[in-house]
């Protein structure tokens, strides 16, 4: 599979082309245009507990869709619900990732997409408390709301970072969960836990916040007042 993120990075399309007879997967309602002689199946991925763990922990859909290309191959455009960029990461034994809420958006048919606990930060961040981790051989398209900043740590570097604007970090990396400042503090700064990422590894930030932007839009539209 080969992947082309076009119209960045406000409203990212990612192409993703396939080799004859190439199978991809992709979040459900994922695909924005594909080729006429391109395949569709919707299974869940991994079995019933697998489909519903990354479902209901994960906030991934149920049913991940499977794209196979034609005896001459073709293509698939896949874009996110929100607007923002793309990018593509190689996944590898050795270089796995553990992507956010919401940011798979679709990925080779090497690679396993599952779900793993994210810690209490990301509980009380409002992601869910879990994380979606991407392992095996392949590449992985993502989706971020807003623009996308690369952090590159070393060993021993630290970075702290909001919850909500959490994208993807590499195994490796060190997570713990805290408060910034005190009690007070945080009331006054409208900030709450934060991430502190521990190098060496890659941590991958969005510059919005998607919950953010709920709160916002539920403060505000008239029909969720009660």
């Amino acid at each position: 599979m080969q992947v082309e993120i076009r119209h960045s990075p406000s409203f990212a399309l990612g192409r993703c082309t396939l080799a004859p007879n190439e199978p991809m997967r992709a979040e459900s309602g994922a695909m924005a245009a594909m080729s006429a002689d391109v395949a569709i199946a919707a299974q869940m991925e991994g079995g019933v507990m697998r489909s519903l763990k990354r479902s209901v922990l994960g906030g991934e859909s149920l049913f991940v869709t499977t794209y196979t290309a034609g005896q001459q191959g073709g293509w698939v455009d896949v874009a996110a619900n929100l607007p923002g960029d793309l990018l593509t990461l190689p996944v590898y034994p050795g270089q796995e990732w553990n992507l956010s809420k919401g940011s798979w958006l679709a990925s080779e048919h090497g690679v396993t997409i599952d779900t793993k606990w994210g810690g209490f930060g990301n509980l009380m961040g409002g992601e869910g408390g879990f994380l979606v981790r991407a392992t095996g051989q392949g590449s992985v398209v993502l989706a971020c709301y807003g623009a996308l900043d690369v952090h590159r740590l070393g060993p021993g570097e630290r970075l702290v970072l909001d919850t909500g604007h959490l994208v993807a970090y590499t195994d490796g990396v060190q997570v713990t969960t805290r408060r910034v400042g005190s009690t007070m503090t945080s009331l006054k700064s409208g900030e709450g836990l934060v991430f502190e990422f521990t190098g060496p590894g890659d941590v991958l930030g969005q510059s919005r916040n998607p919950q953010a932007l709920l709160d916002y839009l539920t403060a505000r539209l008239p029909f969720t007042r009660g």
